[in-house]
């Protein structure tokens, strides 16, 4: 309950601070910098190289490409089907099929499951997530916005991305038995714990809640899928056909039910797609989030 309410405090606490001015208006901005270059390797490091490598862990890492392609079939078909704008199939296809599985999910996961679920909640993210992030969502982005980036540039973006870096390091550590040296140990330690406050600030002062705009029904639709249709496609097809239980089973259920992605909403807004709608899914979906993954951590058990 602690954590829980760790998280809560955080998140309020960002949101407030950029309200009433309390931190700088770009302090996000370095957040979301000391995140990504600081804190994500170190979590890297923490916990890959001691993770039993089998293959039923690709099983929670398909979540979240199961996720991006079902909200691509269905966004691109209702699309279609219901003659809407180009720019609005590709913001749901986008925001709403990315889970926002490491800013929110893995403080969240850690407060859920303990420290041990944390490393399979970064096995998500990393080679899922951020993945689809940087490369499958660039060319959904690319089909249904008026941007171009090219193959190059999203390889190299993945390639030179730090916590995927680390990642790999961390893997080939795993695999070759090697050891994290002893005096490293501390300070990672030390900046893990740093994931909570840090990454929950940062989320909360980038909310932009517009009540006024909650009567868009595509808001709905978009939430709808993302937090309670595809965590229930997750739960019925690990459950009933992949027979997966225990901890594998639950951290796949609820990092498929956090919130949309803000880097996902960054994509298309950048791309010009519906971005009122892309900032709504991701204001609104967050804080929401916190009452419908509780429901799904009650569900999976």
């Amino acid at each position: 309950m602690l954590q829980l309410f760790l998280i809560l405090f955080f998140l309020v606490f960002g949101i407030v601070s950029r309200r009433w001015s309390f931190v700088p208006e770009n302090a996000s901005f370095y957040l979301n910098k000391f995140l990504i270059y600081v804190i994500l390797p170190a979590l890297a490091l923490k916990y890959m190289p001691n993770i039993q490598l089998e293959k039923k862990l690709l099983l929670p890492v398909l979540t979240a490409w199961i996720n991006f392609g079902v909200s691509w079939l269905l966004f691109g078909t209702l699309g279609r089907k219901l003659q809407w704008k180009r720019s609005l199939t590709g913001c749901l296809i986008i925001v709403a099929g990315l889970a926002n599985t490491s800013f929110v999910g893995i403080p969240m996961v850690n407060a859920l499951y303990g420290t041990e679920a944390v490393q399979l909640a970064f096995l998500i993210d990393q080679a899922g997530s951020f993945i689809i992030v940087s490369s499958v969502a660039i060319i959904v982005a690319n089909i249904y916005g008026k941007g171009k980036k090219r193959k190059r540039d999203i390889t190299k973006k993945i390639l030179g991305f730090p916590p995927f870096i680390f990642f790999c390091f961390a893997i080939l550590i795993n695999v070759q038995g090697w050891k994290v040296p002893e005096f490293v140990l501390p300070v990672v330690d030390v900046l893990t714990a740093m994931l909570t406050p840090v990454a929950l600030t940062a989320v909360g002062m980038q909310l932009n809640l517009r009540f006024s705009a909650l009567s868009n029904r595509y808001l709905w639709m978009g939430l709808g899928y993302k937090l309670l249709l595809i965590p229930a496609i997750i739960f019925l097809l690990y459950r009933y056909l992949f027979g997966l239980d225990g901890l594998l089973f639950q951290v796949s259920v609820v990092e498929t039910a956090m919130a949309p992605m803000i880097t996902g909403s960054i994509i298309a807004i950048s791309h010009d797609l519906e971005p009122k709608l892309a900032s709504l899914l991701v204001g609104v979906g967050i804080p929401l989030s916190f009452l419908t993954v509780l429901g799904w951590y009650w569900t999976v058990g």
